[in-house]
């Protein structure tokens, strides 16, 4: 079974650092090094280097590219810069999605999304699918580059040290290419998934296996550790931003996740435009929310809410919180029980157990 898992070229560099892999979409993966609290607690205080090569990339260009992606996403492509990243849904016609993504405008009608591990071929068929009468060449990437983000308080301090590049004028949803870090060479985002200052870098796999080890070596007294996706998920979660899968799906449209801002409803038509006019007129039905439990348990994904003894929804994240031990979660529910303060109850083990709805993000950083 293992071997048939795929893994990232910096797979050989886990062991090293004592990595446990699991199973993660078809990829094997490091799920932590030392310990997900540990792990938590540096990229919150310090800094934390990860391993997302997992991810996918996929060029998009030609004279219709931008027509195409205005089509294709839910923001409004025309207002990115060359060298600004933006974040996207990718919805079918009924306003579910496809995946969320970034896309980084390398230039005029030529544009670079990066996509979740494991949608990249069913985003891909959906692009090919779409292309119609547009004039654009898509081109999945994904095997050409790796990929490593460095997030945390210290991590433009750490980068600095191993580069001329001036990061400091890379602002947020800012990247630039070919940047020289200790020798090599890579695409530099100020980005991420944490809820963190960062960066994440993009290049050719040997580039980015060399990176790996080097920003690890020069972190080291600072405290920087490599980071699994343990912490990834309880870092996103705290930070409040959605996971494919569990906040956003098929079945759930980016308005019902929360991530409208991600959506453009006065630009042109785009593929799911009509669906996600509707659900704004009419008023969501459901929403997702946070939730707290006030009995002792910790909420779960796929565990039911409910109110009064009926089925109100489904719990889509849902953890402690490493560093302030809250058990908390995210839901989705009937948007009439979603008012911030009402009592509900989550099924555990075939109890029904009291949770409060509660506000998001469970964290901001200070700055």
């Amino acid at each position: 079974m293992t071997n048939e898992l795929k893994r990232t070229p910096l797979f050989d560099e886990y062991a090293k650092y004592g990595g446990k892999t699991i199973d993660f979409g078809g990829w094997e993966l490091p799920v932590q090094f030392t310990s997900i609290k540990e792990e938590h607690d540096a990229v919150r205080n310090r800094a934390g280097l990860f391993d997302v090569s997992h991810m996918g990339e996929i060029l998009v260009t030609g004279p219709d590219a931008l027509a195409f992606l205005q089509n294709l996403l839910s923001n409004d492509i025309a207002k990115i810069a060359t060298g600004q990243a933006q974040y996207n849904a990718m919805c079918y016609e009924d306003g579910g999605v496809v995946d969320d993504l970034l896309t980084y405008k390398l230039a005029d009608n030529h544009y670079l999304l990066c996509v979740n591990a494991a949608n990249i071929e069913k985003d891909f068929d959906w692009m090919m699918e779409n292309q119609h009468q547009y004039d654009v060449t898509i081109d999945n990437q994904s095997e050409a580059f790796a990929q490593i983000a460095l997030q945390g308080p210290l991590a433009e301090e750490l980068l600095q040290s191993l580069t001329a590049t001036d990061l400091s004028a890379i602002k947020y949803f800012r990247f630039q290419e070919d940047v020289d870090i200790a020798g090599h060479k890579a695409l530099v985002s100020r980005s991420g998934y944490t809820g963190e200052d960062g960066f994440e870098l993009y290049g050719a796999p040997a580039d980015i296996k060399a990176l790996w080890d080097i920003i690890l070596e020069a972190g080291k007294d600072k405290g920087v550790v490599p980071a699994g996706l343990g912490c990834r998920d309880t870092l996103r979660f705290e930070a409040g931003l959605p996971l494919y899968g569990q906040e956003l799906s098929a079945t759930i449209s980016p308005l019902e996740a929360g991530i409208g801002f991600a959506v453009k409803l006065n630009k042109d038509d785009f593929i799911g435009h009509d669906a996600l006019v509707a659900q704004k007129e009419n008023g969501l039905a459901r929403k997702i929310v946070g939730i707290e439990m006030i009995d002792k348990g910790i909420p779960r994904h796929g565990y039911k809410v409910f109110k009064d003894g009926q089925e109100i929804g489904e719990v889509t994240t849902g953890t402690q919180l490493p560093s302030s031990k809250r058990n908390v979660g995210n839901a989705l529910i009937d948007s009439q029980f979603a008012t911030i303060g009402t009592e509900l109850e989550i099924e555990i083990r075939g109890k029904h157990l009291k949770v409060v709805t509660v506000e998001t993000p469970f964290y901001k950083r200070s700055k």
